[in-house]
């Protein structure tokens, strides 16, 4: 035999020579959530490892992060039942936890990036992200003038990246131009670009306590059925100005991230979803599964489908294994 691939597979040496694919810790973003409240440290049951956070101790976990390399959190809000209303008003709310927070976070780790959440569900009663009318239909183009006073209002606070996770349609050109015509060019979108209505997303919505009062989101959210749609997605996001595109979910979708990572120039983001962490982990407890192998090989699944940046709950365990070796 002339050609014996395992020449190249013969040490470790050699492997990690023509390795095509290496995770770096400046590939990933933390998701952390922050809650009302002084010193609280709140377990997710359905995720394990991940808290809730008072705003004081969040900003340790940052500057913990900060210290292992990662560059960037992705923030999200756990708001208080009472503050919830059906036009979803706290979202704009200058006192209120989140637009607080993300100035305060800025104030105390100005290094960090600050990635944001664009999308009327932690505010709203009805549990949607979008404004819901009274025979129950999602509302595009009366949600977007709410969605660009959350992203000015985010901006004006600090946030460095936009995160519009609501799925309407038209939401990045009427962010960009709000944000744009308020002197904020200089903050940066992160379009959910292909966010697909998945099964996926169960122990986030338990985090946020975010779930819908009624329906589903099927209606904004696509179809996992569907492939070539989240290439129309993408082409509209890039016309409307978006500077990263992300998929939404991820391990189930490797196919879309690697077609969008073929179909367009700008950084391609995957975000690694609560329940693919909370399976991960469910098993791992059991004894099932190697945990921290089946991470490494997950996340390395990503970049190798196309992804240069991830979101991931793994972020601080993969930083401290990467600082580690």
């Amino acid at each position: 035999m002339l050609s014996r691939p395992r020449r190249n597979r013969k040490n470790t040496a050699i492997r990690d020579l023509v390795k095509e694919n290496q995770l770096q810790v400046t590939d990933l973003i933390m998701p952390l959530f922050i809650i009302e409240g002084h010193n609280k440290k709140v377990p997710i049951e359905s995720m394990p490892g991940q808290y809730r956070y008072t705003l004081d101790l969040l900003i340790q976990k940052v500057n913990e992060l900060s210290l292992l390399g990662i560059k960037c959190i992705a923030l999200f809000p756990v708001i208080e039942e009472h503050l919830k209303t059906k036009d979803a008003k706290e979202a704009y709310n200058p006192d209120g936890l989140y637009l607080n927070a993300i100035k305060e976070i800025k104030k105390a780790c100005p290094e960090i990036l600050l990635m944001t959440d664009i999308a009327l569900d932690p505010y709203s009663s009805d549990g949607h992200d979008g404004l819901v009318a009274a025979d129950g239909e999602i509302l595009n183009d009366e949600t977007l003038e709410v969605l660009k006073k959350m992203a000015v209002a985010q901006a004006r606070a600090g946030s460095d990246i936009l995160g519009p996770s609501d799925m309407m349609d038209g939401r990045i050109e009427a962010i960009r131009v709000a944000l744009d015509g308020q002197g904020f060019e200089h903050v940066s979108i992160m379009a959910y670009t292909a966010k697909y209505a998945s099964g996926f997303y169960g122990p986030f919505r338990d985090a946020l306590d975010s779930a819908p009062k009624a329906g589903d989101k099927k209606t904004y959210q696509m179809d996992f059925s569907n492939g070539k749609e989240a290439l129309r997605e993408l082409a509209l996001d890039e016309a409307e100005g978006a500077d990263i595109v992300m998929i939404k979910p991820g391990l189930s979708y490797l196919d879309i991230v690697y077609q969008v990572s073929q179909n367009t120039v700008l950084p391609v983001a995957v975000y690694n979803v609560s329940g693919e962490y909370a399976m991960v982990k469910a098993a791992a407890e059991r004894g099932w599964v190697d945990g921290r192998m089946i991470m490494v090989e997950t996340l390395t699944a990503f970049k190798r489908a196309g992804a240069k940046i991830i979101l991931t709950y793994f972020a601080e365990e993969m930083a401290t294994l990467l600082k580690k070796n």
